[in-house]
């Protein structure tokens, strides 16, 4: 009887180490398949990626949203850094990279108010709120020359670039590439604010792009 107890011991001692020895090789099988995603192909300039990086910076500080109109200073004015829209992300990020977009783009719409959109009704520039407005931001950033073609090859979109899009509803929404890989994707995550804070999520096509630049 101790023989057959031990025997069948050791059946199941080598049962469980086959299982171990298969389950460990499943394993490693669904990593590859899962887990196993070529990094994107990184082209970006040094100075894209520290505009990636702050706008990345920002993931955090940045933890709310709100649109509301806000009278600040001018220049180097902005809303307290715990909140904020999505131009906000963009704006700051550039701020850390020695441009301020209130003062470029007021500049710009001051000596050019009739090529910017009047979706506001306003008859001069208002240096509190339109560099925080999206078609502002892109009709700036077309007339400095810094457009690139909208495609849907994830390869065109380096870390450090602007994107628009058009979000449910036709709201308009910008973002800037990261450096981080997106989740399981060949392609780079977007650091951008839609109503949670800023925070960096694969979202490079869950919207219509409208917009492409790159301004390093």
């Amino acid at each position: 009887m101790r023989s057959k107890a031990l025997w069948g011991l050791l059946l199941a001692a080598a049962f469980l180490a086959a299982f171990a020895l298969f389950a460990n090789s499943v394993q490693g099988l669904l990593g590859q398949v899962f887990e196993g995603v070529e990094p994107p192909v990184d082209t970006a300039s040094a100075e894209a990626h520290r505009l990636a990086s702050a706008a990345e910076q920002q993931v955090g500080v940045t933890v709310s949203y709100d649109a509301s109109y806000v009278q600040i200073a001018y220049p180097g004015g902005d809303v307290p850094m715990e909140t904020g829209v999505c131009t906000d992300v963009v704006v700051r990020a550039m701020r850390d990279m020695g441009v301020d977009l209130q003062v470029e783009l007021h500049e710009d719409m001051t000596g050019h108010f009739g090529e910017y959109p009047d979706d506001w009704g306003l008859d001069e520039p208002d240096s509190n709120i339109d560099h925080r407005r999206v078609p502002n931001l892109q009709t700036f950033f077309e007339r400095s020359g810094k457009s690139l073609p909208v495609t849907d090859v994830a390869a065109d979109y380096q870390p450090g670039d602007i994107v628009t899009w058009k979000m449910s509803g036709g709201r308009p929404h910008t973002g800037v590439v990261s450096a981080k890989q997106a989740r399981h994707q060949s392609r780079f995550a977007i650091v951008h604010n839609a109503g949670r804070g800023t925070v960096v999520e694969d979202v490079l096509f869950a919207f219509p792009i409208t917009g492409h630049y790159r301004w390093f």
